[in-house]
């Protein structure tokens, strides 16, 4: 018993010494973090927590603001016109520019999976982009591409056929901004190849022993192991098409028509040219809900067609 009493005091001493080096080391890591939590809490917690404030209000930049309730969700749905081309233009954007992105930079990342020489300087050249494709540079050329006395229309009058106003026509204003972002390929084309890095040759080296032929290895063996990484590039390139805004600014203005009048571009709008921060408070909180649904559903539906090796089936 008296080893006991003699004892005790010690383990307690030591259990204070363990929680304040627990202590310290807490702290020394807070203040590694703290410039990444300082930036999240005054660049991106206070904003939304203000915005969603101010999308129940009338707030204007000159006139200040006053509460109105849902009256904003109300002009939105129901008196603004412009509000649904928008969003017609980004669903549209949407459907066509994610999967084509995504084929584009599977298809690449298959080719360039292969132990050829220079194969490094052609995946750095497809890349490339990607890098700079949201940049005003990127987006100011593919305008000159595309005008009517750019390339296209130089390339089209080699071969005997009429120029096109590509950016002028509201049938083919939005493809020229769908063909640019199926371009920028690169991030997921990158993410593909590493997917396509991890598949054991000896499935293919098994099928080709069975006579399976290269479409049937793709289906068979490359896409339901390749189901994660899409499952992945999916849900980021889904929420990067809705958020699309660089590219019809620059490229198109939103013109012809509205018909590439974006979803965030039609809010920059609304809040810097209008000064109507309450209305486009309140757009953008529909956009956060509409690709939080989106991106819910993507996820529920992944049970059945993703396949993860430490699942059993």
């Amino acid at each position: 018993m008296s080893d006991l009493v003699l004892r005790l005091p010690t383990r307690q001493a030591g259990g204070r010494e363990q929680r304040s080096s627990w202590g310290q080391n807490n702290l020394v890591g807070y203040l590694f973090i703290s410039p990444w939590l300082i930036t999240f809490f005054l660049f991106a917690l206070i904003p939304i927590v203000l915005s969603f404030a101010l999308s129940f209000t009338d707030y204007h930049i000159l006139r200040g603001w006053n509460y109105i309730g849902l009256d904003n969700f109300h002009r939105m749905f129901f008196e603004d016109r412009r509000y649904w081309n928008a969003v017609r233009a980004t669903v549209k954007y949407v459907v066509f520019a994610v999967p084509l992105r995504l084929v584009f930079a599977l298809a690449v990342a298959m080719l360039l999976n292969t132990k050829r020489r220079g194969v490094s300087i052609y995946r750095a050249a497809y890349y490339a982009p990607s890098v700079v494709g949201g940049s005003i540079a990127v987006a100011v050329m593919w305008r000159e591409i595309f005008a009517r006395d750019g390339l296209v229309n130089f390339i089209l009058g080699k071969l005997g056929q009429p120029s096109v106003w590509w950016l002028g026509h509201p049938d083919y204003a939005i493809w020229t901004l769908i063909l640019l972002a199926a371009w920028q390929f690169g991030s997921p084309m990158l993410i593909f190849l590493a997917g396509l890095k991890q598949v054991p040759e000896q499935l293919y080296e098994s099928a080709s022993i069975d006579g399976a032929n290269g479409i049937q290895k793709f289906v068979k063996i490359t896409l339901p192991l390749l189901t994660p990484v899409i499952f992945f590039n999916l849900v980021m390139q889904l929420i990067a098409g809705f958020m699309t805004f660089t590219q019809a600014f620059i490229v198109t203005g939103g013109r012809p028509l509205d018909t590439t009048l974006f979803y965030a571009l039609y809010i920059y709008r609304r809040g810097f040219e209008t000064y109507e921060m309450g209305y486009a408070s309140a757009m953008a909180w529909v956009m956060l809900v509409v690709v939080a649904i989106l991106t819910a559903f993507v996820f529920w539906t992944s049970s059945r067609w993703v396949y993860y090796e430490a699942q059993d089936g």
